[in-house]
């Protein structure tokens, strides 16, 4: 068996045994080994490679930095190399040393980030933060969705709809214009979706049963609507007891060309409207709160309105 022969000849150098039983704990950087074992970085290199040649460990590179760890499949079964290691470094003194330098590394590796937050705090979330998007904490909130049955009520091609239907029993995604429904239509198809049926209605009478939906959504739609009161009035009549209406929309503003421009029948609605409209339907546990704010000009906010039936 000479790949094993050749591997215990690699591991009876004490650096390289040493080297083994810190990797055994950590995948560490060239640098770490070096401020750990206290050598030149030209003497670490040398013994890493042949301890990547013999198969024992692998690499991996991050950005200017290589980081070593104990191969998965090496020729030598892991139960049996970890107790040739634990026999190798057993009785050299600098094993304590190297133990108290590899808690130290990992220390400052958490320090490192500590201390990137502790700067961050308190503006964190007005900084860029790469990979922490609004997108992805939406799909990771889908994940705690529940199997229910869903109405997205202007729900244009279907975007919210095609998301929700990842995690819903069934989405009825209803709009007045015969083309978005048409889209949205072959969208689901070609994506697979059995739960989703769009259907073209208006918001003031959407063509769903009564008392047949758990959860039912506005999403940049009720401006649209020629009627809120009524489009509300309906979303209510379409959930079941205990059902959940979710509305998400501008905040009062004065952009006048959104009249022209997206044809908003309404230039938003205030917190207090919103509160009133669910009211006055029926829905009670009624809250209303601003989510977002946008940074330029005409500086749209957008609130979000729940209430239960």
């Amino acid at each position: 068996m000479p790949s094993t022969l050749n591997s215990l000849r690699t591991l009876s150098d004490p650096t390289r045994a040493r080297l083994m039983n810190l990797l055994q704990a950590e995948e560490l950087s060239v640098a770490e080994i070096q401020e750990i074992l206290g050598m030149g970085q030209s003497r670490i290199s040398t013994h890493l490679a042949q301890l990547k040649r013999s198969g024992l460990v692998q690499d991996r590179r991050v950005g200017k930095n290589i980081y070593y760890s104990w191969t998965p499949a090496g020729p030598i079964k892991e139960p049996e190399l970890r107790s040739l290691i634990r026999l190798a470094v057993g009785d050299m003194p600098e094993a304590a040393s190297d133990r108290s330098g590899l808690k130290h590394v990992l220390s400052k590796r958490r320090n490192r980030t500590r201390e990137y937050f502790n700067k961050l705090a308190g503006k964190f979330g007005r900084s860029y933060c790469p990979g922490r998007s609004w997108q992805g904490l939406a799909y990771l909130l889908l994940t705690l969705f529940p199997p229910v049955d869903v109405a997205d009520l202007g729900a244009g091609e279907g975007t919210l709809s095609q998301l929700l239907a990842k995690r819903a029993r069934k989405v009825i995604a209803v709009d007045i214009s015969e083309r978005m429904v048409e889209v949205g239509t072959q969208l689901a198809k070609e994506q697979g979706f059995t739960n989703l049926e769009y259907r073209l209605g208006d918001l003031e009478e959407p063509p769903i049963a009564d008392s047949s939906i758990d959860l039912a959504v506005f999403s940049q739609a009720l401006h649209h609507a020629n009627s809120p009161s009524k489009a509300i009035a309906a979303a209510r009549r379409v959930l079941r007891p205990g059902g959940r209406l979710v509305i998400l929309d501008l905040l009062a503003h004065s952009f006048e060309q959104a009249r022209d421009l997206y044809a908003d029948l309404w230039l938003g609605f205030s917190e207090v409207q919103l509160l009133h409209l669910l009211e006055q339907a029926g829905f009670r546990e009624s809250e209303v709160q601003i989510v977002s704010r946008e940074p330029n000009s005409p500086y749209f906010q957008t609130v979000l309105a729940t209430g239960v039936r």
